[in-house]
């Protein structure tokens, strides 16, 4: 693919951006979950349906609560920024007029989510009664880049930072398709998630073409250097520290015996996901770096090796 090849959304945005075609949802007051069971283990674990089952209904909106706000950290703080520089071509990457364009929808796209969200916060907090516990201020993938940035020379700060937006981008349309799935769900939460991923499978695709563009203009000294980034940028993306301490914070907030606390404590600290092909995230980034063309070049598919199935093929 060259830039003469690149095929502009902007038409498709105007007829199905959730910003043009959605009206506001509205959180419904029924008996149906604010956030998926499965996605929080801490109310599954043996200790809390022992001890604490009561406590379930304020854990799972504590967890939205995060959920939301790690949304809204994500879409103003890390693809905004990234795709409002490809927009006023800022990018030290030269892409095509349709390119800086699309990215533009992006930037009001990921605003609008982020809009989106912190009305559905609101929502939540009148209809519960249940204030959100201090948040965390930096989401896995705020500190990330900035470690995967440092690996690389000067030159290379916004393809290293293009790439993992664009495995970021892919991870959490996964993660939100997901979401949106889930029956025992409130209907609007369900719907918030629906329109989201509606917007988010665009961008998934505006990413995967514009690393696509670069990989292919790229030297083969700075495809190595990007090689040897990449898996220093998975281990710190794909961590469960961050909701690991937000679970240890939140059990802090259960009136709860210390015996109970204790127990809890002791299933949160044993939940974690190894980071090896069998991480659930790893399919869709090993999908996203072999459309965009960099499974196929030697170097990343030896410096990802450890991700791949047993066969360590990149096709």
């Amino acid at each position: 693919m060259n830039a003469a090849d690149y095929r502009p959304f902007a038409t498709d945005w105007e007829h199905r951006a959730t910003i043009r075609t959605r009206p506001r949802r509205l959180l419904e007051n029924d008996d149906k979950l604010i956030y998926p069971l499965c996605r929080q283990p801490l109310v599954l674990s043996a200790s809390f349906l022992e001890h604490c089952p009561q406590w379930r209904d304020f854990v799972l909106v504590q967890t939205f609560y995060k959920f939301i706000h790690d949304v809204v950290i994500f879409e103003t703080e890390i693809v905004d920024k990234t795709a409002r520089g490809i927009a006023k071509n800022r990018c030290s990457i030269p892409f095509p007029a349709a390119c800086r364009y699309d990215a533009m929808t992006v930037v009001v796209d990921e605003d609008y989510h982020a809009l989106v969200a912190l009305d559905f916060m609101q929502q939540t907090l009148e209809q519960t009664g249940i204030a959100p516990l201090e948040l965390p201020a930096t989401i896995e993938l705020s500190r990330a880049i900035p470690i995967a940035q440092a690996q690389a020379p000067a030159h290379l700060q916004d393809a290293v930072e293009l790439i993992c937006v664009a495995i970021a981008e892919n991870t959490v349309t996964h993660d939100v398709a997901a979401f949106a799935k889930d029956d025992s769900v409130k209907q609007s939460v369900r719907g918030l998630m629906a329109d989201h991923l509606a917007d988010e499978g665009r961008h998934a695709n505006f990413w995967t073409c514009l690393v696509r563009l670069y990989w292919q203009t790229a030297s083969e000294e700075d495809r190595r250097c990007i090689a040897r980034v990449l898996p220093i940028f998975l281990q710190h993306y794909l961590t469960n520290d961050l909701q690991r301490d937000f679970d240890l914070r939140l059990i802090e907030h259960l009136d709860i015996s210390p015996h109970a606390r204790a127990a809890l404590r002791v299933e949160v600290n044993a939940l974690a996901f190894p980071i090896t092909h069998q991480h659930p995230l790893i399919s869709n980034i090993m999908g996203l770096l072999r459309r965009s063309g960099l499974l196929q070049t030697p170097c990343v598919a030896q410096a990802l090796n450890a991700y791949l199935p047993a066969s360590g093929s990149p096709s």
